[in-house]
């Protein structure tokens, strides 16, 4: 019986999926694990216990995040919830503002910012824009489009057949225009509409042939003509679906009755679509035409103007881009969902976004030696942990994608490109992940918990969710502010040191002993469980006895194990009847554990590392010691 020493270096390959555990020649293999949950994978290979959320407000019910960042300094929060926005500063609610937008409306939405206003679109509902005018004023009006001598330069579109005409009664005043065949609907009332490229307004619907409308410019006839158009986006044709801001144009597109169609303002000029004559600082409008309609989904700036379809995506390049010199080429064919807007995110240049079909996350990137985009699937490994992706935002900080399924778990990848590192782990809470944001170097979430719907931050402090944190001179037994959680159980940390769990009654919670410091909230649990051992005799058929393992720890406050001798407390720290008594030693360095028996099946894992104490805990390594009988 051979005697085996298995080093396990790096968990850089994160949580890899039930279906690969007979992969075992797979370099991932050999970096991955079996589950990690509530930690977060270090780019170096570590995993650590992720932090806790700390409680921020209460929610007036399921919504979204968007971070607006007027400059490093100045960073803002924003909460949208059923018509309703919130806006916060350093977590300090400001602002709150009444919207147009409901529940159901909030997963379509898409944005977009330039200084101090944030353009926001949705499909259903007229573009709005929100203008920081101070620290604690905004305002969130209409999108108002250039507007000179009577025309307002707003894109427009001939929605009937090339062959239809329409025949003003005068060229001045308020005229009648009859249609040859039924092109109007009640909803063109205020409209603008052009005749031979001179603008009117629809005041009055007589017919599906026949409007009324007040003359803005000047008509150069009274006779029949098929050169005539109307507004492109309104709450007839739907709103533009995708924004975003390039070379200086403001980029819009999709829309209900225009989905593949994409219009780019003059640039510098950002709500003039003027087309004029092609000039190269005039706006540009064309399709996406490919043997099937490619609705928007969503438009990125990147090294090059992207565009995500509900079937393909595409990059629009031109240098500059300018009418003249405008090229469109389709890259790949995976397309965007339809049902839901989740904006993409870049990483290292990458452009990362949610593909239709399928447990997947998808890379975008420009590989010089293609010259094109390819996209290749960064979940291949952990497609179990991918359940329809609602939301995602990137920590750059931390380097660390969270992405939000709808099944109210959050998995995070671990992301960088230069050390070859794609890492998953997956979160749990108490309740259910609804929406995430990243402002600065915090990351918020929205949660749905038994007691509500909160907005929470990540917190390396604090080490429970939903959390209070506090302190007091003098030091004292009751502490309040758990409205939150009322009638719920919370765990404790009091001077540093796990005090027994206590349920909160009237939003607070009493100690045993006084203490000067507290941290209360909602416990989670984290755990580690490595793949089955690598080696022939552990597969189909063989045997493995465990010998011993050696944990390598780094500032770690509790190691709870799990082997085949059962649930085990690895001792370096105090204890006392009830829990800790005081502070534990952190404790970095290396601890082995003996164990003993056989372990017959070659898909067991030889240990297993599960708590729930809101203590800290960061794994480096492990070196397992093995005996093999084939």
């Amino acid at each position: 019986m051979p005697r085996l020493r298995v080093q396990k270096t790096s968990f850089a390959a994160g949580e890899i999926s039930p279906a690969l555990l007979g992969r075992r020649d797979l370099r991932a293999y050999e970096n991955g694990a079996s589950a990690l949950r509530n930690v977060f994978v270090h780019p170096a290979g570590g995993v650590t216990r992720r932090p806790g959320l700390r409680f921020v407000d209460t929610a007036a019910g399921p919504g979204r995040l968007i971070a607006f960042e007027f400059n490093t300094e100045q960073t803002y929060l924003l909460l949208l919830t059923d018509r309703l926005m919130r806006i916060y500063s350093d977590e300090i609610r400001i602002a709150e503002l009444v919207t147009p937008w409901t529940a159901a409306q909030l997963r379509q939405m898409n944005w977009t910012q330039s200084a101090d206003t944030l353009l926001i679109v949705h499909p259903d509902v007229p573009p709005k824009q929100l203008t920081r005018i101070g620290a604690a004023q905004w305002v969130l009006s209409d999108w108002n489009f250039f507007s000179e001598n009577g025309r307002t330069y707003a894109p427009h579109f001939k929605f009937a057949g090339d062959w239809v005409t329409v025949q003003p009664s005068a060229t001045t005043g308020t005229i009648t225009v009859t249609a040859s065949d039924s092109v109007f609907a009640t909803q063109h009332v205020g409209l603008r509409m052009r005749i031979g490229n001179k603008e009117t307004q629809i005041v009055q619907f007589v017919s599906p042939t026949t409007v009324r409308a007040d003359v803005k410019e000047t008509l150069t006839s009274t006779g029949a003509t098929a050169d005539w158009s109307e507004q492109a986006y309104s709450n007839l044709r739907g709103w533009p679906v995708a924004v975003c801001f390039h070379q200086d144009r403001l980029v819009i597109g999709g829309s209900r009755d225009l989905p593949n169609r994409l219009w780019l303002s003059k640039s510098g000029d950002l709500f003039n679509f003027d087309l004029g004559e092609g000039l190269d600082d005039e706006s540009i409008e064309f399709p996406l035409l490919s043997d099937q309609v490619n609705a928007i989904r969503a438009v990125f700036s990147g090294r090059h103007l992207q565009v995500f379809t509900s079937g393909a995506e595409w990059m629009v390049t031109g240098e500059p881009l300018i009418p003249a010199n405008i090229q469109l080429r389709r890259q790949t064919r995976i397309g965007s969902p339809v049902d839901r807007t989740v904006p993409p995110r870049d990483v290292d240049g990458a452009t990362l976004f949610v593909p239709r079909n399928g447990p997947q996350l998808r890379e975008f990137l420009f590989t010089d030696t293609e010259q094109a985009y390819q996209s290749t699937d960064l979940a291949l490994l952990a497609r179990h942990l991918i359940r329809q992706p609602v939301d995602m935002d990137y920590d750059r900080a931390e380097r660390l994608l969270h992405v939000v399924m709808a099944d109210g778990t959050m998995a995070t990848l671990t992301v960088y490109r230069e050390e070859e590192v794609s890492a998953w782990s997956q979160q749990e809470t108490a309740g259910t992940f609804l929406a995430v944001a990243t402002v600065g170097e915090r990351t918020y979430v929205v949660v749905e918990r038994s007691a509500g719907f909160f907005v929470e931050v990540f917190d390396a402090a604090v080490n429970v969710d939903a959390a209070l944190t506090g302190t007091s001179s003098p030091a004292k037994l009751t502490w309040s502010g758990l409205d939150h959680l009322e009638g719920l159980v919370v765990k404790i940390l009091a001077d540093g040191a796990v005090r027994p769990e206590a349920t909160v009654a009237g939003g607070s919670i009493t100690l045993e002993d006084e203490a000067a410091s507290v941290q209360a909230g909602l416990g989670y649990r984290h755990i580690i469980e490595p793949l089955p051992v690598n080696t022939t005799a552990g597969g189909p058929g063989g045997k493995v006895r465990p010998i011993s393992v050696t944990f390598r720890l780094h500032e770690t406050a509790a190691l709870r194990l799990v082997t085949n001798r059962g649930p085990m407390l690895v001792p370096f720290r105090r204890l006392g009847q009830s829990g800790l008594d005081a502070p534990p030693p952190v404790f970095s360095g290396d601890k082995t554990v003996r164990m003993l028996g056989w372990i017959n099946d070659g898909i067991q894992p030889l240990w297993r590392i599960e708590d729930d104490a809101p203590l800290a805990f960061t794994l480096l390594s492990v070196a397992t010691e093995i005996s093999v009988n084939a």
